[in-house]
């Protein structure tokens, strides 16, 4: 058996002994080794590629995120500039206003009754007669330990040629409030702010002061000196006559 394996030995150490003679013929390095190809594509030299005319990644995310809109507000002139602008609105009781309307179903106030309205509107010195008021309030809740109401309003003050001005927020009934001016039309387009309420007499009387932010400066016509709101106070009889004179062009009836 010894002598069996002694002369299987070199057997098989031949193989390798042929392997090792092949590879010292083969190229010292892989680096230099050629494809061999009879095709013609292959056999031309490859040309470099540029990637110049591809964007990365990294450049369309970032000129994505880097992208501000534009606004435009060629509609707002000295933004940081507040006008006051102060009416009154009277309820002259020829309107049928304010209408109730009793969505509840409810004896007392409840939530969801509707209240429509529209009242005459007149300049912060009572002299002029500007046009009306028009609008909707919904209530939201009775307050019975105030003796009063608060409604979510939602109404506009309209000025004749002059355009008009929107408002919504709080209308409480016992109580002062500021609305939000949420924009209007003619020299008010674009107009932002707030507004003042006043109850004088609810629901008859009411003094409005506008902080108003966005629009050139108003006209004279609109201004002047308010009188103080009081219960007693009442337009001129020339305005409340709605005279030529004491209106602004086109009021709003």
């Amino acid at each position: 058996m010894a002598a069996a394996a002694a002369t299987a030995t070199p057997s098989l150490r031949r193989p390798s002994s042929i392997l090792f003679s092949k590879l010292s013929k083969s190229p010292k390095s892989l680096g230099s080794l050629r494809p061999q190809s009879t095709s013609p594509i292959l056999s031309k030299p490859l040309k470099h590629i540029t990637t110049t005319s591809i964007p990365s990644h990294r450049t369309i995310s970032s000129s994505i995120f880097s992208f501000k809109p534009k606004h435009d507000s060629s509609n707002r002139q000295d933004s940081g500039k507040v006008q006051e602008l102060c009416v009154y609105e009277i309820n002259e009781r020829d309107r049928a206003s304010p209408a109730y309307l009793r969505l509840s179903q409810q004896q007392v106030n409840c939530l969801g009754d509707l209240v429509p309205f529209t009242n005459k509107l007149y300049s912060g010195n009572l002299e002029k007669r500007l046009g009306i008021t028009a609008g909707l309030c919904i209530l939201i809740q009775h307050v019975k330990e105030r003796n009063g109401d608060r409604y979510e309003a939602i109404y506009s003050f309209y000025f004749g040629d002059y355009g008009h001005i929107s408002v919504q927020g709080p209308y409480l009934t016992y109580e002062d409030t500021y609305l939000a001016v949420t924009g209007g039309s003619g020299i008010f387009e674009g107009v932002y702010g707030q507004v003042k309420l006043q109850q004088i007499i609810f629901p008859f009387k009411l003094f409005y002061t506008f902080y108003l932010k966005g629009i050139p400066d108003l006209p004279s016509e609109l201004l002047g000196r308010p009188v103080p709101p009081a219960p007693g106070v009442e337009p001129s009889p020339a305005a409340k006559a709605a005279e030529p004179h004491a209106t602004v062009k086109n009021y709003t009836n």
